[in-house]
């Protein structure tokens, strides 16, 4: 990784989310180590006055900046966490070990075999029951007041890593820590979207095992590229996801008579509009298209399962009329839906 140190203006930018606890903890891997923290905190625009403050916030420059620095002065990528340091360049050779798997799976293997021969000081263990895949943190010593950053910053390398390395946000069911919910609680779903857990056995997260089978789409020299600023993929979320469609599918589907705004649907995904639209568009489906393949599937469901009249049919598949509802299957079938169903039952 490359520290690149950008203007005040550029630290400053952008809203101020990352909890002064990150930093703090990264000053305490400093003292533990008998070295001052001032040059760190002074590149990153860090007032020290501030490391006190419990609702003092950075932005995810600074908080770039600052992991980057105190890994550099420190020789140590675990930023003191663990009971032997990580030389500059231990994530970069663990990247590296998971990039030539085929898919996300064997990549995951990888990684957390992998990990193992960096520190024993906590494993990471993957599992995958049926439709659901996890990754579990065992912890082997006690981290103190480096814990949250530790646990925190070690799902975020890998989730951040595993994203980059199959090009795709990995949209997580369910993530777990063994802590009390912090202060700072409201900073974890910018971190970690989806559902949060507190006071648990162990850290960690769960997602659809469907990402497993993505295919690893990076090579040697994206690698390298990505390397030099890797830090920013640990803070912000990748932003395309390429179970995109199938889960605005689920949300159609789970109520098909709604109308299902593109806003309602970008809020539901915590996506702006835009890239609802944008990646949709990347994966060579519109919402529309979605719309209209729920709404042919419920239909076709009702005529074939029930004797409902068409105009509650039409209804529960998301049609203000039976007239609109009528030319939409005409479009579909080349029949009306009456005649579709006695055609069925012939």
């Amino acid at each position: 990784m490359k520290i690149i140190t950008p203007s005040t203006t550029e630290l400053t930018q952008g809203r101020a989310a990352t909890p002064m606890a990150f930093i703090r903890a990264i000053v305490l891997g400093y003292r533990r180590r008998g070295m001052n923290p001032a040059n760190m905190l002074e590149q990153a625009r860090i007032s020290p006055d501030a490391l006190d403050d419990p609702c003092a916030r950075v932005t995810a420059a600074q908080m770039e900046l600052a992991c980057g620095m105190a890994m550099q002065e420190l020789d140590d990528e675990a930023l003191g966490w663990f009971s032997r340091r990580l030389p500059w360049g231990s994530y970069g050779m663990l990247c590296r070990a998971s990039l030539t798997a085929p898919t996300l799976e064997v990549a995951l293997k990888r990684w957390c075999r992998h990990h193992r021969l960096l520190i024993d000081d906590l494993t990471l263990e993957f599992s995958h029951q049926r439709s659901s895949a996890s990754v579990s943190i065992h912890e082997a010593r006690d981290f103190g007041e480096m814990r949250e950053l530790c646990l925190v910053s070690t799902l975020r390398y890998l989730l951040g890593y595993l994203s980059w390395l199959v090009d795709s946000r990995i949209a997580l069911s369910e993530s777990s820590f063994p802590f009390a919910a912090p202060p700072h609680l409201d900073a974890y779903p910018y971190l970690f979207p989806g559902a949060l857990r507190f006071e648990t056995t162990q850290a960690g997260f769960s997602f659809d095992s469907r990402y497993l089978s993505l295919p690893v789409r990076r090579d040697e020299r994206a690698l390298q590229t990505m390397l030099q600023r890797a830090l920013p993929l640990t803070v912000l979320q990748y932003r395309r996801d390429r179970l995109l469609v199938h889960s605005v599918s689920q949300l159609l589907q789970a109520n098909p008579g709604a109308a299902h705004t593109a806003e309602q649907l970008a809020l539901q995904l915590n996506l702006s509009v835009r890239t609802l639209h944008r990646q949709l568009k990347e994966e060579g489906v519109s919402l529309q298209s979605l719309k209209n393949e729920v709404r042919h599937e419920r239909a076709i469901k009702l005529l074939l399962q029930t004797r409902k009249p068409i105009k509650q049919i039409a209804a529960a598949a998301g049609f203000d009329s039976e007239k609109s509802f009528a030319r939409a299957f005409r479009k579909w079938t080349g029949v009306a839906p009456s005649s579709y169903r006695d055609g069925a039952a012939a």
